[in-house]
């Protein structure tokens, strides 16, 4: 089972991925859960940030051991992905936020800048990406923003970010089996198994 969630800020995303985990975890004692958390600590609101999600996340679920991987995603489901294993990411927006938005550099501002980013493999991010979703051994939820739905923005990188997000999710979306819109911490689903 591969899921994608997708949603605004706040809509409930991270805690449908945590409800898919605690399920996942109470079917059997020999299922493991990994979470591979893809933000970097910027500054310091970001590093309490972290901190608070990582104190939340250990408390409501003990079992799942946490992995900070903000690049190499690909590597990340691969090394971690297990038949009894369910991968949790968390989340695309920042994984590809950290690629084209790079804190020690100027990020690209041309979709042909976007399309030139490449993974260590040689390959383009998302390509890679969705080897490694269609290639994982055991279940996988995927957690994203729906940044479309607002006002067209004002700036070109932000524009470029958008449509670059917008592209990304609309491949994941296509490697899952499922695919929930969260809105008001309510699931909607948009694609689920035949």
């Amino acid at each position: 089972m591969r899921e994608l969630i997708l949603g605004g800020q706040r809509s409930g995303k991270s805690a449908r991925a945590e409800q898919v985990a605690v399920q996942w975890l109470a079917q059997s004692p020999a299922h493991r859960a990994v979470f591979i958390a893809t933000a970097q600590a910027r500054d310091d609101e970001m590093r309490a940030r972290i901190a608070r999600h990582q104190q939340d996340r250990a408390l409501r679920l003990p079992a799942m051991q946490t992995v900070e991987e903000p690049l190499d995603l690909a590597g990340a489901v691969s090394r971690h992905s297990r038949a009894g294993t369910l991968v949790v990411v968390d989340c695309l927006t920042l994984w590809l936020t950290n690629h084209l938005m790079p804190a020690d550099a100027p990020g690209p501002s041309t979709v042909s800048e976007v399309n030139q980013v490449v993974a260590q493999s040689g390959r383009p991010l998302s390509a890679t990406l969705l080897i490694a979703i269609e290639q994982a051994a055991g279940p996988l939820v995927l957690v994203s923003n729906e940044i479309g739905l607002g006002v067209v923005p004002l700036g070109r990188e932000v524009r470029t970010y958008v449509d670059a997000l917008g592209r990304l999710n609309q491949q994941v979306a296509g490697a899952c089996d499922r695919v929930t819109l969260m809105a008001a911490g309510l699931p909607l689903a948009l694609k689920s198994p035949a």
